[in-house]
């Protein structure tokens, strides 16, 4: 049978959260990867540990859309469906288009599987699905025979049921099986039955595939035209934790951080646990609180400090971020956003804590608020967030999205060599005339010294400073001058950053202004539209606060303006406050998923119209 070329694809797995989803999703896109292509990937499960088995609120979820070229977004809907049970199948039905291939697994659709999703008859029976390739597996009983010489038990056995799966998968788009089969015979060397039960299943499900009538082809996605070097598929997460090491090395110092597991930002503290080796230090406290005043320690220390959290996190730890700022020590702060407020959705996508990042702190507080675009550029936008927490002596808060922190896409390994230099400002020379909280260098910064050095013993707290000797000063003048150099100090980084850049120069009727995360999918709509001839154009903010000094100039060049944020217009109230003289249209989505590319293109056709 021949393989038919195809420029890209989209596939989402779903079953039960115990189903193993999310690993038959890694396994497919860490493949999707070695074979060159483009990808970008949704892993969307519940927030409970355990969710009701078998009801539509359990639903494990993951998507991955990969090609030669385009791949900008995780799809809006998959080309193939493989729903594990009824439950899945129920969960995604809307959102399928016509001629989806659905691959479920026959044997969990008895009447109380089906009673438990909520159907009241039995859709592979019916007409339901007459729009789509359906393809009915008995999943399960294959599976269990595919491992019946291991002697495993019942409950082992049928956990392999998703590798069987995988393994159609697998034939259905011509994948190699050797790298899944290496990960297992390296994942449990000290286990080889569980190696070979897993494997067993896999090429069970390859080889069933090869008799399926109602499949008359498979597919072959080629890879993608890349630049030469090599390349990793990391998660958002694991970028950020590469950024942070990256910076530490550059500037010289070690790298602490100070945190304490919350959910989606703990597998930065589990990647940066893997390299203790290189010098991390590694603090995992015993609450929010503790995190972060242990790494404003390890800053007046002189190590690269940081913290890592979430919403509920980022509201623990506010007073300590105001001693950082009154203290003017570096520390990059990393909140990968979920759904809110208080526990909120704790595995779903927001980008609701940008109010939070600028304005959550008492007193006047300002500090510098950065915004990662995509998985991989999360190792750019932690190392530029060390770089300016550094050299502009200042707190910075990295935002991040569970979107982000959880998605996956190819990354450029990068030479340490290549990186920028981070210069730290310490005190060098003549000490005697050296003053803690001077101020005198275009940056505003003060020196950063460390304990033990002779001579420059000084005040450290949260009470105010004098400027210059760092005294504890309740002059209210002094008080206003000290606030205002914290202010301008900041302010002043948008002399050190490169100016906003926007797609589609010719476009003069409508702009599309995007922050942090959604990138990708609003640079995937606005492509489109372009393509098609539409009068229109993209930007995309990373350096929310400060923004950059020729933000207002790209503003000015277009007639209308449209801000896209998964918020109630949170960014698009800021930018109001920050410019008067325009006016910001909104669309916003709080629903704890990204945006999808055809609701983006019909609300900007919308306001092309008018």
């Amino acid at each position: 049978m021949e393989s038919v070329v195809i420029e890209k694809a989209v596939i989402k797995f779903a079953g039960d959260s115990g189903d193993g989803m999310q690993l038959i999703g890694s396994l497919f896109t860490n493949t999707a990867v070695n074979r060159g292509n483009q990808i970008a990937t949704f892993p969307d499960f519940p927030s409970e540990i355990r969710a009701p088995q078998g009801t539509v609120a359990g639903v494990s979820g993951f998507q991955i859309h990969f090609g030669s070229s385009g791949v900008h977004s995780p799809g809006d809907a998959p080309d193939v469906l493989v729903a594990m049970n009824p439950a899945a199948l129920k969960a995604n039905l809307s959102k399928l288009k016509s001629a989806c291939t659905i691959i479920v697994d026959a044997d969990t659709f008895g009447k109380r599987d089906l009673e438990k999703a909520g159907f009241d008859s039995n859709p592979l029976e019916g007409n339901e699905l007459a729009d789509y390739n359906l393809i009915t597996a008995p999943i399960t009983s294959m599976t269990k025979l595919s491992v019946a010489e291991l002697g495993l038990d019942n409950k082992s056995a049928v956990r392999c049921k998703n590798m069987f799966t995988l393994g159609m998968v697998y034939w259905l788009f011509s994948n190699p099986l050797e790298p899944t089969i290496d990960f297992f015979n390296a994942k449990f060397s000290k286990k080889p039955e569980l190696a070979k039960a897993n494997i067993n299943a896999l090429q069970a499900g390859y080889n069933y595939a090869l008799t399926i009538e109602a499949v008359t082809s498979s597919y072959t996605v080629l890879p993608a035209s890349k630049k030469p070097g090599i390349y990793k598929n990391l998660t958002g997460n694991q970028a950020t934790a590469w950024g942070l090491m990256a910076a530490a090395k550059k500037a010289n110092r070690d790298l602490f951080l100070g945190t304490y597991p919350i959910t989606p930002a703990t597998d930065i503290l589990h990647e940066l646990t893997k390299h203790k080796w290189s010098g991390v230090k590694i603090f995992q406290a015993e609450d929010e609180i503790a995190g972060i005043c242990s790494a404003i320690g390890a800053s007046f220390a002189g190590d690269v400090a940081v913290t890592t959290t979430s919403g509920p996190g980022m509201a623990l730890k506010t007073e300590a971020i105001g001693l950082a700022v009154m203290t003017e020590l570096p520390l990059v702060i990393v909140n990968v956003q979920r759904g809110g407020p208080s526990t909120g959705l704790p595995t779903k996508t927001e980008q609701s804590d940008l109010n939070q990042a600028l304005y959550g702190r008492n007193g006047e507080c300002p500090l510098v608020v950065l915004a990662a675009s995509t998985p991989g550029d999360c190792f750019q936008w932690a190392f530029e967030a060390v770089r300016i927490a550094i050299e502009h002596m200042t707190p910075v808060i990295l935002l991040s999205e569970s979107y982000l922190g959880n998605g996956a896409e190819p990354w450029q390994v990068k030479s340490i060599q290549d990186l920028p230099v981070i210069e730290a400002p310490v005190l060098n020379g003549d000490k005697d005339n050296w003053q803690p909280y001077e101020h005198a260098t275009d940056k505003l910064i003060r020196k950063w010294v460390v304990p033990g050095m002779q001579g420059t013993q000084h005040r450290i707290g949260g009470l105010e400073k004098e400027e210059g000797s760092g005294a504890v000063s309740h002059d209210p003048e002094n008080h206003q001058k000290m606030v205002n150099i914290r202010k301008e100090k900041v302010a002043r980084v948008a002399n050190y950053i490169p100016e906003q850049r926007y797609k589609g120069k010719d476009a003069k009727k409508l702009l599309v202004v995007g922050w942090g995360g959604q990138f990708g999918i609003l640079l995937g709509a606005v492509s489109e539209l372009q393509e098609e001839g539409k009068d229109i154009a993209f930007t995309n903010f990373n350096y929310i606060h400060p923004l950059p000094t020729n933000t207002a100039e790209v503003f000015s060049k277009f007639d209308r303006i449209v801000v896209c944020e998964l918020n109630d217009g949170q960014f698009a109230s800021y930018l109001t406050t920050n410019f008067p003289q325009f006016t910001f249209e909104r669309y916003n989505k709080i629903k704890g998923q990204p945006f999808t590319i055809s609701e983006l293109k019909n609300r900007f056709n919308e306001l092309l119209e008018k």
